[in-house]
């Protein structure tokens, strides 16, 4: 985010927007405080100068400290443990520093919602905070010269660590996981005093201090680490691409593209979107960047407020979904599966750009419904001047990729080597600008070097939660690890009475309105832990062999719908502030555009095709690859009522048909009975279907014309 005294750099990218009529100051976007976890920046303190800069250096010595581990500095001197132990400290000691600890001042209590200054007591619980966090790592070989027998000073600590990280939890991303983990714990404390199918043996407190704190089942277990080791270099590196620039960039890329077709701006917002999200793996984060953007384009260009909302909505949202970095969560499910990360994003392909394919469809859709047009030519930049003014941030994302897929290094590595050629770019980008300008270097040099250090310091803030997420959810994993797990596959498998089907629909919907309250990440480590093995096992029982990632995929994917189901949809609160339309109504419309993601975790739990489970073959994966993508658009057409024209209620059905036949050629195969091994013939039923209904309904297109409107 540039700064608003700042000047714009001769060529600007941007044009195609500001010449729409609307200047937009890059300082709207927000970039900068954009959270990657879900949680309203605007609640974050921002006290006076000497504050400001205490909280900064923190920051950015937090992003130091992480860049010299993943860059092997530390590596040696500090274990796993010991690392978790420094990143969880981090995280304490900003949230307290930066955050109040009421949203609004209540009970009279204004001190408690004071933004401008850090009250005396929370400096108090930054430093006590802090301290028990890093207990783990200063004693660390005395707690491993006493394994199971915990000393008064241990227990106290511990105590002290869950309560404030608690607390941490609940002011960084609001009560939910908070209240769950208390409930948890309740639990652990008093299971034999439950009903009969919940009675288990209780805890006691040492056990559960040991198990929570003082070991790597608990708090500083695996959700930690890979926010300690990978998550955190990936929003680092995310923030520091939308710092010099990148996120403006891929949506003036995207408008230069897209915008002079029907619908031009909604198409922009869904590729430039896609691209941010590819980074940012943040739907919020994505909202304040692009959307400001492109949400104004379309409503200029002639869509609704809360149609406007809803598309970006849709697609930031999606950009979770989107490899090769995906949300946090993501690596994480390659921790709890044990495959490599490279593993994920295979599988994670075709769900991920068929849903984007289907969406930038439903834009195409909704402009034919209005009548819309897109973007006078005239008014847009052309492809290749945009790209030669933003080509350097592409240099980085290409390191990126090339090691992580190409050379197979690991995430952390491959996202360490892309963040310092990012900061080459970042302190020479303006002084080759100035250069070629005329202009003076010195001052160029000194905004290339603030923009790195406030990318740095963008990045620790913005990790506060995902840090504070994973450590709380971690208290969730270790309750289920002392015993709890087993009884809960148990009882879910009860309630689903042994049908994986009904095992499905509950665990959507229980992931649904879990991540109503709680961010992706830990949304997916409460769900993955207690249900994702009883699909797997369930499954497995009715004669479904469901591979564990896709079970882990499915949890990951309800998640990430979340952010938009009403009534709190906070992806949608954030895009309706933008478009200025009512923020349920907003989380509706982006719920039904978003129907067409819903589906696709129900399709790839009994069709391991779509996760590309034991392809190897590039010509099979791409068949599975466009035929996903064609089923996924005749959904969206049954769902969005249109197709060449408005689809009559008698033709959904043969649109859904179309849509079952094309991601479902195994189950077609096996009615006509079919060998599974020819099952990609039966595409050609569907695609016939689908030219049918193409033949039918341009035929009707040639009798009156439809009426235009919603």
């Amino acid at each position: 985010m540039s700064e608003p005294d700042q000047p714009e750099p001769p060529d600007n990218p941007y044009k195609a927007v500001t010449a729409t009529g609307r200047a937009v100051d890059p300082a709207e976007t927000g970039s900068d405080t954009a959270d990657v976890t879900e949680f309203d920046p605007e609640h974050q303190r921002k006290p006076g100068s000497a504050a400001t800069i205490a909280i900064g250096t923190i920051a950015v010595g937090w992003s130091l400290f992480q860049l010299a581990v993943a860059g092997d500095l530390l590596e040696h001197r500090l274990d796993s443990i010991r690392i978790r132990s420094v990143h969880l400290g981090f995280a304490m000691l900003l949230l307290f520093l930066g955050t109040p600890m009421l949203r609004k001042p209540r009970f009279g209590l204004k001190a408690l919602a004071d933004t401008r200054k850090i009250p005396i007591w929370d400096i108090c619980l930054a430093g006590i905070g802090c301290a028990a966090a890093l207990y783990m790592m200063i004693e660390y070989q005395a707690l491993a010269q006493r394994p199971g027998q915990p000393i008064r000073m241990d227990i106290i600590v511990g105590v002290v660590l869950v309560l404030l990280l608690l607390e941490a939890t609940r002011r960084a991303i609001g009560p939910a996981l908070a209240v769950i983990a208390l409930l948890f714990t309740a639990y652990a404390f008093f299971a034999e005093y439950m009903p009969m199918f919940l009675a288990g043996k209780n805890v006691s407190l040492l056990r559960y201090i040991e198990q929570m704190t003082l070991t790597d089942a608990g708090i500083y277990g695996v959700p930690l680490d890979v926010s300690a080791k990978v998550v955190f270099l990936f929003v680092l590196f995310g923030s520091m691409l939308d710092r010099a620039g990148g996120g403006r960039f891929f949506i003036g890329l995207a408008l230069s593209l897209l915008g002079r077709f029907r619908g031009g701006p909604a198409k922009a917002a869904v590729l430039g979107s896609g691209l941010t999200g590819m980074i940012s793996g943040s739907s919020i984060a994505n909202i304040v960047t692009t959307g400001t953007f492109t949400i104004p384009l379309m409503k200029e260009v002639g869509y609704p407020a809360k149609k406007a909302a809803a598309i970006e909505v849709a697609a930031s949202t999606d950009g979770q979904l989107a490899p090769p970095i995906m949300g946090a969560a993501a690596f994480i499910i390659a921790e709890y599966v044990n495959v490599p990360y490279v593993d994920v994003i295979k599988a994670a392909a075709i769900p991920a750009f068929a849903s984007y394919v289907a969406l930038f469809y439903i834009t195409h859709l909704e402009a034919c419904k209005l009548g819309l047009r897109g973007i006078a030519a005239e008014k847009l930049e052309s492809f290749f001047a945009v790209l030669r003014t933003g080509t350097q941030f592409l240099v980085p994302i290409f390191v990126l990729l090339y090691l992580l897929i190409i050379k197979r290094w690991s995430p952390e590595v491959s996202a360490f080597h892309a963040i310092w050629v990012l900061a080459i770019i970042m302190l020479l980008q303006h002084p080759v600008r100035a250069y070629y300008s005329d202009e003076p270097i010195v001052p160029a040099i000194s905004r290339g070097i603030t923009d790195i250090f406030s990318g740095l310091a963008a990045g620790a803030r913005n990790m506060v939660a995902v840090a504070l997420a994973t450590a709380a959810a971690g208290i969730i994993v270790g309750i289920v690890a002392l015993g709890l797990g087993g009884m809960i596959t148990e009882i879910i498998g009860r309630l689903a009475m042994g049908n994986i089907f009904l095992l499905l629909v509950i665990t959507a919907i229980a992931s649904l309105i879990l991540g109503m309250g709680l961010p992706t990440t830990a949304t997916y480590i409460v769900m993955a832990s207690l249900i994702a093995p009883a699909i797997v096992t369930i499954g497995g029982a009715q004669g479904f062999v469901v591979p564990l990632i896709a079970a882990h995929l499915f949890v990951f994917y309800f998640g990430i719908l979340a952010d938009d189901t009403p009534p709190v949809g906070l992806a949608a609160y954030a895009a309706a502030a933008i478009a200025k339309s009512p923020p349920i109504a907003t989380g509706i419309q982006a719920f039904m555009y978003d129907i067409r993601t819903a589906i696709l975790p129900f399709m790839f739990i009994f069709n391991s095709d779509l996760i590309l489970h034991n392809i190897n073959r590039w010509d099979q994966g791409l068949l599975v690859f466009a035929m996903a993508c064609a089923g996924n658009c005749a959904f969206a057409a049954a769902t969005q009522g249109w197709f060449i024209t408005r689809v009559r209620w008698y033709e959904v059905k043969f649109f859904l048909a179309a849509t079952l036949i094309l991601m479902r050629p195994d189950l077609i195969a096996r009615w006509l009975n079919i060998d599974h091994s020819q099952r990609y013939w039966t595409y050609l039923l569907g695609l016939g279907i689908l030219g049918v209904l193409y033949l039918v309904q341009k035929h009707r297109t040639k009798v009156p014309a439809p009426e235009a409107g919603g």
